[in-house]
């Protein structure tokens, strides 16, 4: 703490002795979109409604909001389709493609300033949007209730982060542009994880797989059946407490203390303590709306290490 405010008035000083020569500055990255608004939006200023975000392929990067348009929920928009759900079009840079953290940025300004149900978020995109809807959900899986991506893929390493997500992808089998098979190494990543994943394989479509995806209402019908996760605290018997009890080392040889308090389970670390429940027998989470697994690994029925599943994997070995 001493260093920290040591710290903190060695940086105010400099800042001072230099603050002749800097002026402030502001850097605003623009990013154009369509917003559709749902029947009746305007009418009950009390209601929320479930959002969709839709991310275009390359074709459709640019400054021109109306190639936006060209395919998807914003062409059904465009020729009188109804939705229930406040659709957000944003636009990519030419030859940019899409970056996970702007549009993370995007769905934050949007929850801000429109009525946004944050149980009913869901994220879809084709081609290059697909690749998009890929790596948003799992840079940012506490934000979606579901995804579909359309013929595109990704980097299979965070799979694991969809673990709690409904997960609907879809493909041409005949796509020469983005081959199937980067959909189906992301489709069995997620799966080994995640075991209600979807896959639909067009036999006869080639890279359009959109518009029959798309122009299927089944699509936003299943969307709409789907809630964000949330972990339900349950019962177990207290004396599983003593079994989950102990140091635990980990891979950078920082330790946690699992320590039982007033009936419950606690983590130790760093001098902080955070208050663990239970989801089921070895498996306790920190807060209901983060998927944050803390997991009790077995070996031969006795606790000998746990697994720390949050914004990425950390093993703790039982140590004491």
């Amino acid at each position: 703490m001493i260093r920290t405010l040591l710290l903190l008035l060695v940086l105010s000083v400099g800042g001072a002795t230099v603050s002749a020569q800097q002026s402030a500055q502001k850097f605003v990255r623009e990013t154009h979109y369509l917003l559709y608004l749902p029947e009746g939006y305007s009418m009950d200023t009390a209601k929320k409604w479930p959002l969709l975000i839709f991310l275009h392929g390359s074709g459709e990067s640019g400054d021109d909001l109306e190639k936006v348009k060209a395919h998807g929920p914003p062409k059904l928009a465009e020729q009188g389709k109804k939705f229930s759900f406040i659709i957000v079009s944003p636009q990519a840079k030419p030859r940019e493609g899409w970056e996970a953290e702007n549009l993370y940025r995007l769905l934050q300004h949007i929850k801000q300033t429109q009525r946004v149900d944050d149980k009913k978020i869901y994220l879809t995109g084709l081609s290059m949007g697909g690749y998009g809807a890929w790596e948003l959900a799992m840079k940012h899986p506490e934000e979606f209730a579901a995804i579909a991506p359309v013929c595109g893929g990704g980097d299979t390493t965070d799979a694991w982060k969809l673990r709690y997500m409904a997960v609907w992808n879809f493909h041409g089998a005949k796509d020469d542009v983005v081959l199937p098979v980067q959909s189906e190494r992301m489709v069995n990543a997620a799966r080994r994880h995640n075991p209600s994943v979807r896959y639909t394989l067009y036999p006869d479509a080639n890279h359009n797989s959109w518009d029959a995806t798309y122009n299927n209402d089944s699509l936003y019908l299943w969307m709409l059946s789907k809630t964000k996760f949330r972990y339900k605290e349950v019962p177990i018997s207290p004396d599983l407490f003593k079994q989950y009890t102990g140091r635990y080392l980990g891979p950078d040889n920082d330790t946690v203390s699992i320590v039982e308090e007033d009936h419950s389970l606690a983590a130790k670390a760093d001098n902080n303590t955070i208050s663990l429940k239970a989801a089921g027998n070895d498996l306790f989470f920190i807060e209901p709306d983060y998927p944050l697994d803390i997991r009790f690994i077995r070996e031969k029925g006795v606790v000998r290490s746990l697994l720390l599943m949050g914004n990425n994997k950390k093993w703790y070995r039982k140590v004491q």
